[in-house]
């Protein structure tokens, strides 16, 4: 796919300490995006790898580290592990409404008890509400706010304890920022099941590709998103799909057997907050 924009000026930012890999640097490419034509620059980038905060598109540029690794679902060919479907049919009861990019009370104090939970400390701890209203309306490409809440028997709107900011491209759904009840006793796997719905959507709208934004091997935090097969990687050679057997060894050597709930998906300390993205 072509962009009908000039090309964009890309930026650098200052090193800053890996949130993934102790001890390693982080350094991240960028570029603005506005204009008429946002959508289409947005998705050729995120076709190479960049990700969206806000009005920014960045993607890792680091000096002698290639850790993060840009995945995404193959939505028609997924299949569901076992304890996957478990999870499937345990919170199939939700009902989840798409929104548009307009944040809300509600939605901010879900975020707040989630990183207090699952971030305490981290790069998005110390958001307001204006800040959490910029990181949901400040986007100039298609995007909406998928609400997942619980039943309710009176007719109104249940309990909200889960949220995704997704972007909807010409071939897929990018999980921009995903948050949920951390603490819901009766429903473990909230995380993941979010990113099972994702991929059910866009299975059903003839998207191809559900993007998970980056894997870190090595990394706990980003342990997670391997699981969801089959997966492509973006290499120096393009997309690339992972091997059934290599898929599974991977999984075998990250996880244990154990199945572990999902974090963001794009995580704060990753994403950062927009002030990092100085133009100059």
């Amino acid at each position: 796919m072509t962009a009908h924009v000039r090309f964009p000026r890309f930026f650098v930012t200052t090193p800053a300490p890996c949130p993934y890999l102790p001890g390693r640097s982080e350094r991240k490419v960028f570029t603005e995006l506005k204009g008429p034509n946002s959508d289409q620059l947005n998705e050729a980038l995120g076709r190479i790898g960049f990700r969206r905060s806000q009005t920014v598109a960045y993607r890792p540029s680091c000096s002698n580290c290639s850790a993060c690794v840009s995945v995404r679902v193959i939505t028609d060919e997924f299949e569901p592990s076992s304890t996957q479907r478990k999870n499937l049919r345990r919170n199939s009861d939700l009902v989840t409404t798409e929104c548009r990019p307009w944040a809300t009370e509600e939605q901010f104090e879900l975020l707040q008890r989630y990183l207090g939970v699952r971030h305490p400390g981290g790069g998005m701890a110390s958001m307001d509400e204006i800040d959490y209203a910029d990181m949901v309306e400040h986007t100039p490409v298609s995007s909406y706010v998928i609400e997942y809440r619980e039943p309710s028997e009176d007719g109104e709107p249940g309990r909200l304890i889960g949220a995704c900011l997704t972007d909807r491209q010409s071939d897929g759904l990018s999980m921009i920022y995903s948050f949920y009840d951390p603490e819901h006793e009766a429903r473990s796997g909230l995380g993941n099941y979010i990113i099972l719905d994702h991929i059910r959507r866009a299975a059903e709208q003839g998207l191809p590709y559900v993007y998970l934004g980056y894997w870190v091997e090595g990394s706990d935090r980003m342990r997670y998103k391997i699981r969801y097969r089959p997966m492509e990687r973006l290499t120096r050679d393009g997309w690339q799909q992972f091997s059934p057997d290599q898929q599974s060894d991977l999984i075998s050597d990250t996880f244990s057997g154990v199945e572990r709930d999902a974090a963001a998906v794009s995580s704060p300390a990753k994403d950062g907050t927009q002030d990092q993205y100085n133009l100059k």
